[in-house]
């Protein structure tokens, strides 16, 4: 499922971004649609935060998020991060009790407190004293009454901005008559932005291939994420017992597969249920391809003489084709699960050894004979050998297969 989120820049009086309003959106429509205010302001909090990343969206500047008046007084808004979070009240709370009592908390706790779509009038006095910025509308509000407003407030704290501005005239009188910040249409529309939503079970999986990743593992973390999952950790266990691995006694948790395995195998084994965990009930065949490309990968290690990357040919070959599994481009996914730089730069470029192997595996796949040649040349690795080794990955590729 997709989810969409469209942004707008606000400006200062030199024309530079200094922040972004993240506004809810349920489509590619441009527009605000017909939803409950409450379930708009959460599905924006939450979709910033846990699908598209906030730095992804707005870099290091600031956000501006609309709150309804129950998320201002429930404090859900406090999972946004302190420094970076303007809080931006909607025009159609009320300044009662307990909405400034939930200001001045929201102030304590480090936030900035902006005040959306403001029409001066004296019950609005508690929260203009609290807030860092003051947004008017400049379509709505005349001439008159935007200076008068100024003036009153000229020797407060709260700076204005203004917002609708539509033209180049609209933007200059703004700024002469001493707006601090500045947004609207003349400048830019809101950016839809959109991202393939990752289910919760494929979240979980990822989660467990990060810390796989990690240069020393960290049990605790691993069996904390394991937790969060009754499949993940039975599929894990169950593999680790199957035919595949001859032991003597039963593997009953990570540790004691760790003893068996050693940590390198480990990593190897665990990574491959991940993957396969991604996948969910989707493709097997695309789960047979991973398995494929990782067993020939790790081949190519071996002969030519690169056993110290084994492990990593692996990783490349198992994760070339994550991007597919989850639905997010390749960058987005390495950046979330942080594999090692060699790993990354497999998996961007051929330039290294394991990206020539990458792209040699992915070549013979497509039958694309030329680039096959001039990799394994690149790599030594005599192209005689090459068929059986493919043959012996789509094997072991089926036997392997959780």
């Amino acid at each position: 499922m997709k989810v969409f989120v469209a942004r707008q820049p606000i400006f200062d009086a030199r024309q530079r971004v200094v922040a972004y309003e993240l506004l809810f959106r349920s489509g590619p429509e441009n527009f605000f649609p017909n939803i409950d205010g409450d379930i708009a302001s959460s599905r924006v909090i939450n979709d910033s935060l846990m699908t598209f990343g906030l730095s992804s969206l707005v870099g290091s500047r600031k956000v501006y998020i609309n709150v309804t008046r129950k998320i201002l007084c429930e404090e859900l808004y406090a999972v946004l991060p302190v420094r970076r979070t303007v809080v931006e009240l909607l025009e159609s709370i009320e300044p009662d009790e307990q909405t400034i009592g939930a200001c001045r908390d929201l102030k304590r706790a480090g936030y900035e407190l902006a005040l959306d779509d403001y029409v001066d009038r004296p019950a609005m006095d508690p929260l203009v004293a609290l807030a860092d910025v003051i947004k008017v509308d400049f379509l709505a509000t005349p001439p008159e009454a935007r200076r008068a407003l100024r003036d009153r407030l000229r020797r407060r704290r709260p700076a204005l901005l203004a917002e609708k501005v539509e033209n180049a005239a609209t933007f200059r009188d703004a700024r002469d008559n001493g707006y601090t910040y500045f947004q609207g249409y003349f400048f830019q529309r809101p950016e839809i932005v959109s991202r393939q939503d990752i289910p919760t079970f494929k979240l979980t999986y990822l989660d467990f291939l990060r810390e796989l990743q990690q240069p020393e593992l960290n049990y605790d973390n691993l069996e904390r994420v394991i937790r969060r999952d009754v499949s993940l950790s039975m599929r894990l266990l169950r593999y680790l017992n199957s035919a595949a691995f001859y032991w003597r006694s039963k593997v009953t948790s990570l540790k004691s597969a760790l003893v068996l395995l050693g940590e390198r195998p480990f990593r190897k084994w665990a990574s491959l249920i991940a993957i396969v965990g991604i996948l969910g009930d989707g493709s097997t065949e695309l789960a047979l391809t991973c398995l494929a490309r990782a067993y020939f990968c790790e081949s190519l290690c071996r002969a030519t003489g690169r056993t110290s990357l084994q492990l990593d040919g692996f990783l490349v070959g198992m994760l070339s084709a994550i991007d597919a599994l989850v639905g997010r481009p390749m960058n987005e996914i390495l950046q979330e699960i942080a594999v090692s730089r060699e790993i990354e730069e497999a998996l961007t470029h051929a330039k290294t050894p394991l990206g020539k192997m990458r792209s040699l595996v992915l070549s013979y796949e497509s039958a694309l004979w030329d680039d096959v040649s001039k990799m394994a040349h690149a790599l030594s690795m005599p192209e005689a050998d090459l068929p059986e080794l493919y043959r012996a990955s789509l094997e072991w590729a089926k036997q392997a297969m959780p």
